[in-house]
């Protein structure tokens, strides 16, 4: 089945920029809707960022709209999410996840394959 490796994530300050990366392997990922999902201590998990497999639509949580930009390299079988001007706020697990219906949607739920996660921590 299609694996998902994170990477990228780290501490940064207030302002600071990461840009965190998914690997995908055993498959071509441009099978595949990827979305970008993040959980904090004690909170559920919510979604990010999500990109449709042909390129035409993405999608943003409002939380990071304008900070957060989520593109794909089904070459490369790798997804980004350049993350600028982070806040505290950010700070969490992200993980990325895989979806191969033809329905797009950043529901958590709605998400079959999961990486295991990269720490992001925003803090001075």
């Amino acid at each position: 089945q299609l694996q998902l490796v994170e990477s990228g994530g780290g501490l940064v300050q207030p302002g600071g920029s990461l840009r965190l990366s998914c690997a995908a392997s055993r498959f071509p990922l441009n099978y595949y809707d990827i979305g970008w999902f993040r959980q904090a201590p004690g909170k559920e998990r919510e979604a990010v960022s999500c990109i449709s497999r042909g390129f035409a639509r993405t999608n943003y949580a409002d939380s990071v709209q304008g900070r957060f930009t989520i593109s794909r390299d089904n070459a490369k079988k790798t997804v980004y999410l350049q993350m600028n001007s982070l806040k505290p706020e950010d700070t969490a697990v992200y993980y990325c996840a895989a979806d191969s219906s033809l329905k797009f949607s950043c529901g958590v739920d709605f998400y079959t394959y999961w990486g295991q996660g990269t720490q992001v921590t925003v803090s001075s």
